[in-house]
């Protein structure tokens, strides 16, 4: 691998280390007392907590790019064509991925939910081959497809239910697996021409997030008067310090996208389910179980080989540099 893909790789399983970090933490939030006393609001802690992460998010973002010299630069870009393909990036990564995957458990379950919501990456590469024409080798596909399935068998622990509910509820997660899928391809397509920086993007993303979540999605499906009830008590100032740890996931992850293009990206993020693994044996006390670990190093070694070069293909490129011909930002 050549150095802008090492150094692409490595924020990538930073970014799903990160990941992995805040989700075990949003977990225990979701889990304590002040989330727990809302249980009678089936979609209320998932919402609220998604809306105050990404709101808490924007807000470290605006402190780095404030402390930058970039803020204000920053919310100029929105208006720009680049800006508005990175707004349209976060409505379906954020409010529309997350809302469906909540509305997806509450109708078919959480086991299947996580069960089908892993493909997301796959769908993401068809979509970043029609749009961006971004390739994948015979062996970044089977790295992907090799996480894919780890995880996918990691998840599952249970049948589909059968009833009404289950139509309805596959639709939801195929309308969360599109959000998520597609964010990233217009992220790239968004930051291809350089105008807005990857953390200039991330900015751009959470704040919308938030907007969205707040004016849209907590006023319909929850209400303001229990996200006031959170923001009085001490889980706001956790759910702060984990944004920081999500806030530097997304960092990464965006650097990322911006290095070895969307599609290995992801394939590299989706590594939180073996880090989520990893952090719980070592450092919380979780029981050590072999087959949890065989998992973990498959979607490890599948995230690796998602973005090994082709041989071949180095080569040519090396060749098209000298000859004055650069390769794409998108490693195609």
């Amino acid at each position: 691998m050549n150095s802008k893909t090492i150094k692409g790789a490595s924020l990538g399983l930073s970014s799903g280390l990160f990941w992995a970090i805040d989700t075990i933490l949003i977990g225990y939030i979701l889990a304590s007392a002040t989330f727990m006393s809302f249980a009678e609001i089936a979609l209320a802690a998932p919402l609220i907590s998604t809306f105050l992460h990404d709101l808490m998010s924007s807000i470290w973002m605006m402190i780095l790019l404030g402390v930058k010299g970039e803020l204000g630069l920053t919310f100029k870009k929105l208006k720009t064509r680049s800006g508005l393909f990175v707004v349209l990036a976060a409505t379906l990564g954020g409010p529309v991925g997350m809302t469906f995957y909540v509305l997806s458990v509450q109708s078919i379950g959480a086991s299947f939910t996580a069960t089908i919501s892993s493909i997301y990456p796959a769908i993401g590469a068809f979509f970043a081959f029609i749009l961006l024409k971004d390739k994948l080798s015979l062996k970044n596909w089977a790295g992907l497809l090799t996480s894919i399935l780890s995880i996918t068998l990691l998840s599952y622990s249970g049948n589909l239910i059968s009833g009404s509910t289950v139509s309805i509820g596959l639709v939801f997660i195929l309308l969360c697996v599109f959000g998520w899928g597609m964010e990233s391809v217009i992220v790239a397509y968004g930051m291809k021409d350089d105008q807005v920086s990857p953390i200039q993007a991330l900015l751009i993303r959470q704040f919308t997030s938030a907007v969205i979540f707040g004016l849209l999605i907590i006023p319909i499906f929850v209400g303001h008067s229990v996200t006031v009830q959170v923001l009085s008590t001490n889980a706001t100032w956790l759910i702060a310090l984990i944004a920081l740890a999500g806030t530097l996931s997304y960092i990464f992850y965006y650097q990322a996208i911006n290095l070895v293009g969307p599609v290995r990206a992801m394939g590299l993020n989706i590594s939180y389910a073996a880090w989520a693994i990893l952090i719980d044996v070592l450092f919380l006390g979780g029981d050590f179980s072999f087959k949890n670990m065989v998992f973990a190093a498959l979607i490890m070694v599948g995230s690796i080989f998602t973005v090994m070069e082709n041989k071949k293909k180095l080569i040519r490129d090396d060749g098209d540099l000298m000859r004055g011909n650069p390769a794409s930002a998108f490693n195609k």
